[in-house]
């Protein structure tokens, strides 16, 4: 208990340099392996922090590693910082209203979530120096999760090789150890090539490249009966073929995000959605070309390292928040529709209570979530190493991810308190850890269990590569 208080105060000495970093990150969001001068900012306070840095990681341009501390057991930490196409928001408004100039935001709080994973990972690496402790705690700036993978690309580059548990956090509702559920789901893009001619004059010389498209839309409509129940298939056009309708469309391009349960359900919905691309280009006398964007794993739960997070967390009790984050979230749920606020109690397994706008408790470790789930490339980090995952409080409660009041709160002081609140919740897993050779080996054997033994083998096609420049649609 000594030494997680002690953990806990260099967190909270800290605190105002990284409420900085997440605040100037907010106002610089970033898309998908694009985000520059967010990672150059991390990489700036890494360097502050005497963190030993290499970039490039993967070969990505924004990814990056800090490392600090001699020998030992090797904990990853593990930060983001893309933001999301279509949120631009001023701060603290509790009413829909752009940044002019900005058609961007932080919709998913990954502000929030590398500063306070940083922070988790500088104060470890102090209570090391002071406690003359060996071990290695390493920061991973990771970025594009919004649709890009980058974390699968890591761990097939080698990246967490030697690391010896995982820890991270995500930006939610409420405060608790992170069920550990997540959709496997890969993205790909279908390029149909057909033959341009006037529409009018010679419409029988063109092949429609935008009439494969919507072939294949609804033959994959079609197949929505004939899935798993809580697979899911999303496609969004990246080139419809032009704008002129009196041309035949030559070209044309949709972007597929096919979601399953876990890898041995997603890789048959993908043949299928593949034979119904061929059948779309056989229908229209077309050709087509796939290209896979990403993919990701599963998450795989780790009892050991979630009891432990989950101790810590009950130890700080819920965040402290202040009279007037509480006035402020009661504006931001004004915004919110009923239904919102019921679905976040029940993904929680929560008792539902319409009087609260922020959490006052941790979740317990008993409550069964329900309803639909996400994805993530975390899910590749947990099947390479063991892996644990925090929720931290930093929303009003049923505020939806990847809206404009994710934005709107991304800089208050609600925010920030729970920011720095799991911050020490992971700063404290860390250091227990460290302190425990047999707590990282029951980690390790249970990690051998869920996975049979078997080696981590990527979703990700050989000759696949980041998606560097990857097109988001504003």
């Amino acid at each position: 208990m000594q030494n997680e208080e002690q953990v806990w105060r260099l967190v909270e000495e800290k605190r105002d340099d990284f409420v900085a970093l997440s605040d100037r990150v907010w106002g610089m969001p970033e898309l998908c392996y694009d985000e520059h001068r967010s990672a150059e900012e991390h990489r700036q306070m890494l360097e502050r922090e005497g963190f030993r840095v290499t970039t490039n990681v993967a070969g990505i341009p924004t990814a990056l590693m800090g490392e600090a501390g001699e020998e030992g057991p090797v904990i990853a930490i593990l930060g983001e910082y893309d933001a999301l196409p279509g949120l631009s928001q001023e701060a603290g408004v509790a009413e829909p209203k752009p940044v002019p100039g900005e058609t961007r935001g932080h919709g998913c709080g990954h502000n929030l979530l590398g500063s306070g994973a940083m922070l988790a990972a500088a104060a470890v690496k102090d209570w090391l120096n002071a406690n003359g402790m060996k071990g290695r705690v390493r920061y991973y700036g990771c970025p594009a999760e919004e649709g890009g993978a980058a974390k699968g690309f890591m761990v097939r580059s080698g990246a967490f090789d030697d690391v010896d548990i995982a820890i991270s956090w995500h930006p939610a509702c409420f405060a608790g150890v992170n069920e550990p559920r997540s959709l496997a789901n890969t993205r790909i893009d279908f390029t149909f090539h057909g033959r341009s001619s006037h529409a009018a004059a010679a419409p029988h010389l063109g092949r429609s490249a935008l009439d494969a498209v919507e072939l294949m839309n609804v033959g994959v409509n079609y197949m929505r009966e004939h899935m798993p129940s809580d697979a899911r298939i999303h496609y969004a056009y990246l080139d419809a073929g032009g704008i002129a309708p009196n041309v035949v469309q030559g070209r044309a391009k949709v972007r597929y995000l096919i979601r399953a349960r876990n890898l041995e359900e997603l890789r048959p919905l993908v043949a299928r959605v593949r034979k119904i691309a061929d059948g779309a280009a056989l229908m229209t006398e077309t050709t087509v070309e796939t290209q896979v964007v990403s993919a990701v794993s599963d998450l795989l739960g780790n009892t050991p390292l979630e009891a432990l997070l989950h101790k810590n967390l009950e130890r700080l009790g819920p965040p402290p928040f202040t009279p007037e984050d509480h006035a402020f979230a009661k504006e931001i749920q004004k915004t919110l529709r009923e239904e919102d606020i019921v679905a976040a109690y029940r993904r929680q397994g929560m008792p539902v209570d319409m009087n609260k706008a922020l959490t006052t408790e941790i979740v317990p470790v008993e409550a069964q979530g329900a309803g639909m789930i996400g994805s993530t490339d975390v899910g590749d980090v947990s099947w390479k190493v063991p892996t644990v995952q925090a929720r931290g409080a930093t929303w009003p409660i049923g505020t939806p991810a990847h809206s404009w009041q994710v934005v709107a709160v991304g800089k208050s002081n609600l925010a920030h308190t729970g920011m720095v609140h799991v911050a020490k919740a992971m700063a404290g897993t860390a250091i227990d850890a460290l302190q425990n050779p047999d707590l990282i080996a029951k980690a390790k054997e249970d990690h051998r269990k869920r996975t049979g033994g078997k080696p981590y083998e990527s979703p990700l096609p050989a000759d696949a590569k980041p998606a560097l420049g990857m097109s988001l649609a504003e």
